[in-house]
C-alpha cells in the first residue's frame, strides 16, 4: 500500500490565485490608513479579507512586515523596506498602464493632493471640479493644510504651494502670482483720512501672517518702483488668511493679505484700501510634485487643468 507526498504549499504557490499588486496595493494601504478595517474601507472590503491579504504577502515575501497591537500598527525593518519599494512599483505599474492604453484614455484611480487652507477651499475648487467633471472615473483626496508636505512619505501626487519653492528636490509648476494689498476697518481710521504713503501705515496698529511677513512689511510703488521697508509690531500673529481678515473687518489692526480675499470686503466699505499705489511683492502659486521617471497620467491631466482654469484670484504666470 503506497502513500503519497504531503502536498508541500510554497509560497509562489499561496498567492498563484491571487494578484500579487492587490497584495501589494492592499499592504500600502494599511500603512498609509493606519489600520486594517481603515484600509478595508477605503478598498470597499472586509477587515478579515484585508488581513489575509495581509498575510499572503507575509508568507510570500517570507518576512513579517507589520507588528500589530490591539491599539496600532507598525512597520518592521523589512516592512519599511517593502513599504518604499511597494509605492514605486504602483507608481511605474500605473504609468505603464497609461502608456499601454494611450496618451488619450482617461484617467483612473485616486489623486492626492495637499492645498492651501484658503486657496483649497475657495479658489482651486472650481479647476478641481472641471479635473472631476472631465475625469469621471477619478477620484481626488482633497486634503488642506499649508505645511508642505514630505511628498514620497506620505504618498501625495502634488501640493499647491503659496510662495516661494525652495526644495531642489522637487518640480514646482509656476501656476500664476498673487496680488497683495494693505487693507483695515474704517472703525480703525476713527475718521481720518486714507494713509497714501507708507510712513503713515508704520504708526498705526497691525495684523500679521506670520507665513510671510511677522515683524516687517516691505512695499513697492506700482508706478516709480520705489520700495519702503518699516517695522512693525503685530498686536495678532496668525498662519491664517481668512482669521486675517477676519480681523481686520473687526477693526484689529491694519492687514497686508491676499486681494481676492479682500474683494468683497472692500465692495462692501467693511475694509478700505491702504496706500493704493503701494503693494507688497506678489506671491508665486506653485504646483509641486516629486520628479520622477513615470509620471502617472491622472497628475498630468490635473496639471493641464491646472495651467488652463487659472482662478480668478491669480494674475498671469
Amino acid at each position: 500500500m503506497s502513500t503519497s507526498a504531503p502536498t508541500v504549499i510554497t509560497p509562489a504557490a499561496a498567492t498563484a490565485g491571487t494578484d500579487r499588486l492587490l497584495l501589494i496595493e492592499t499592504f500600502v494601504r494599511i500603512v498609509e490608513a493606519g489600520s486594517l478595517s481603515a484600509a478595508a474601507a477605503q478598498l470597499g472590503g472586509t477587515q478579515p479579507t484585508v488581513s489575509r491579504r495581509l498575510q499572503l504577502l507575509e508568507r510570500s515575501m517570507g518576512v513579517r512586515l507589520l507588528q500589530r497591537s490591539t491599539h496600532a500598527i507598525r512597520l518592521t525593518e523589512d516592512g519599511q523596506r517593502c513599504y518604499e519599494r511597494a509605492k514605486e512599483l504602483l507608481a511605474t505599474w500605473q504609468s505603464f498602464e497609461s502608456d499601454v492604453r494611450g496618451a488619450g484614455n482617461e484617467p483612473t484611480g485616486t489623486l492626492r493632493v495637499v492645498a492651501p487652507h484658503a486657496f483649497g477651499q475657495d479658489q482651486f475648487v472650481e479647476p478641481l471640479a472641471r479635473y472631476l467633471q472631465q475625469y469621471p472615473a477619478m477620484r481626488v483626496e482633497w486634503l488642506l493644510h499649508d505645511r508642505m508636505p514630505d511628498l514620497i512619505a506620505e504618498n501625495v501626487d502634488c501640493a499647491i504651494r503659496v510662495g516661494a519653492v525652495t526644495d531642489p528636490s522637487v518640480i514646482a509648476v509656476k501656476l500664476g502670482e498673487v496680488p497683495r494689498i494693505v487693507v483695515a476697518s474704517p472703525d480703525l481710521l476713527r475718521g481720518a483720512p486714507v494713509p497714501q504713503q507708507p510712513e503713515a501705515l508704520a504708526c498705526l496698529p497691525w495684523l500679521a501672517l506670520r507665513t510671510f511677513y511677522r515683524t516687517e512689511v516691505s512695499l513697492t510703488h506700482a508706478e516709480t518702483g520705489a520700495t519702503e521697508r518699516f517695522g512693525i509690531h503685530a498686536r495678532l500673529s496668525t498662519d491664517g488668511l481668512h482669521a486675517l481678515r477676519k480681523a481686520a473687518v473687526l477693526g484689529l489692526g491694519v492687514a497686508l493679505g491676499s486681494a481676492w480675499v479682500m474683494q468683497d470686503d472692500l465692495a462692501s466699505g467693511r475694509l478700505v484700501h491702504l496706500a493704493p499705489q503701494w503693494r507688497a511683492d506678489p506671491l508665486p502659486v506653485s504646483l509641486v510634485y516629486a520628479p520622477s521617471r513615470y509620471q502617472p497620467a491622472r497628475l498630468r491631466r490635473f496639471i493641464e487643468i491646472m495651467r488652463t482654469h487659472l482662478p480668478a484670484g491669480l494674475a498671469g504666470a
